[in-house]
């Protein structure tokens, strides 16, 4: 029986504009239309004995990782909710303890929510073949055959040159090496990428950290055990998950035991952890650029150019990266997007917004966008899925003003209700209590217009909501 686990709690803060730390790259469609996290379950399909997987992200991106699921049709075995990030081995320790809380001891398959890998044949003939030595008890992990002198990933030794599809002993793990280092090591064919990716038992893994790392495990087993279900999320503990190290699972245990192997895999993987690396991994012109959306280049070379909601044009640029979203524009050398990350601090430093929410804001029951404002008021497109209902609240500092665009509204106003279609619209003072609710088959679609001293999503009272929000 083969798990797959696939973490999900990254917030790519390399790759923004297009990811945010409310809306990750993960759940993107970075490279293609489809998300990166429904391309890495994509490509579990066909794999033999493979069962719904647990997934372990962040509790804040709770509603979007069940949204993700339902769009592929998949009901995982566990959605496990971090309360504080702690990094992977708590994460995987976790997953594995709740793997084994039914008394089954199942192969977890390990992987990111967040890479890319072209070739989803030699990506499963990999997995299979570190089966057999996963069922034999070894912490297998998949090495990449490196393409190039690569300084920003770590490196995975073993004793000879590699050679064939199978589980081999790891003799060392590396640390990022300069660039001559990383040419020693192309070169001698004795060191692989460090993929992140992993095969093992639930069992072995665990008594592995009770040997090296007692307290992620200790912590994990008490997180799952004392764990709350929340609709079709488990929420580990709080207290017993901040107490575990903040350790990666190379650290805590696959640097340290004794039982670790590696299946070289050469696949076009990518954990695309900058705007260079999805670059690398688009498909180009003759020219060298790559680019998504509605793009016009004129003599522009080796470029990559994203336009989300307008023509971008670009004219006489070489080596660029251009990304454009509905509140920002990045504009960056190819030599320099490991620099984003500045940007995003700085933003962070400052206080924006556009550091960790999109203008469009996605919530459990749709989304909305926030398509005008000034001191004292706000406009707003709101979309509601079919079946779903917006909590029932009010505001102290705001009135609001709903138009129906599309669609039908059952709209909860101070002890009446009211239906509305197409055209009609209501209005909402302030202090009333009210809600809005899409009883029909087809998405609702409305504007909002709020008005008011204050205008901060923070100026709302909820007296009842159907996804547990306080």
């Amino acid at each position: 029986m083969l798990v797959p686990v696939i973490l999900s709690g990254g917030s790519g803060t390399r790759l923004w504009p297009l990811s945010r730390s409310s809306y990750p790259k993960q759940f993107i469609g970075v490279t293609e239309e489809r998300t990166m996290f429904q391309l890495t379950l994509a490509r579990l399909k066909g794999l033999p004995d493979v069962q719904s997987p647990i997934v372990v992200g962040n509790e804040n991106h709770r509603f979007l990782l069940g949204e993700q699921l339902n769009v592929l049709g998949i009901k995982a075995r566990a959605i496990l909710l971090e309360p504080v990030g702690r990094n992977t081995a708590p994460a995987i320790a976790a997953a594995a303890a709740a793997a084994m809380a039914d008394g089954a001891d199942p192969l977890l398959l390990v992987l990111a929510a967040d890479h890319v890998i072209a070739d989803t044949a030699a990506f499963q003939k990999a997995v299979e073949a570190g089966v057999p030595a996963a069922e034999s008890g070894a912490l297998v992990t998949f090495g990449i055959v490196p393409t190039a002198p690569e300084t920003g990933y770590g490196y995975i030794q073993v004793e000879a040159r590699v050679d064939g599809l199978q589980a081999i002993p790891v003799t060392a793990f590396v640390e990022k090496p300069d660039l001559a280092t990383a040419r020693q090591y192309v070169e001698g064919g004795r060191h692989l990428w460090n993929s992140g990716m992993f095969l093992f038992r639930a069992s072995v893994l665990l008594a592995e950290l009770d040997k090296f790392s007692p307290a992620v495990a200790r912590a994990a087993r008490e997180a799952v055990g004392k764990a709350k279900a929340d609709l079709d999320f488990l929420r580990l503990d709080k207290e017993a998950f901040s107490a575990s190290p903040e350790d990666s699972i190379d650290y805590a245990v696959m640097e340290k035991s004794d039982k670790v192997q590696v299946v070289p895999l050469s696949a076009g993987w990518s954990d695309v952890g900058a705007w260079g690396a999805v670059w690398d991994v688009a498909a180009k012109d003759a020219d060298g650029n790559a680019s998504r959306g509605d793009v016009m280049l004129q003599g522009v070379k080796n470029s990559y150019v994203h336009a989300g909601h307008r023509l971008v044009a670009a004219i006489g640029l070489e080596n660029v990266m251009i990304v454009e979203t509905s509140d920002a524009v990045l504009v960056a050398s190819k030599d320099s997007v490991q620099d984003v990350k500045k940007i995003v601090d700085r933003l962070k430093a400052d206080k924006r917004p556009e550091a960790g929410l999109h203008r469009e804001v996605f919530r459990p029951w749709g989304s909305y966008d926030s398509i005008d404002h000034a001191d004292r008021y706000q406009v707003k497109r709101i979309t509601v899925k079919p079946g779903h209902k917006l909590s029932v609240q009010m505001h102290h500092h705001r009135a609001e003003h709903w138009v129906v665009v599309s669609g039908t509204a059952k709209v909860l106003l101070g002890e009446k209700e009211v239906l509305l279609t197409e055209n009609q619209s209501v209005y909402i003072p302030v202090g009333v209590v009210h809600a809005l609710e899409n009883p029909g088959k087809i998405p609702l679609e409305l504007i909002e217009v709020q008005s008011g001293a204050y205008l901060g999503e923070d100026d709302i009272v909820r007296f009842e909501d159907r996804y547990g929000r306080a």
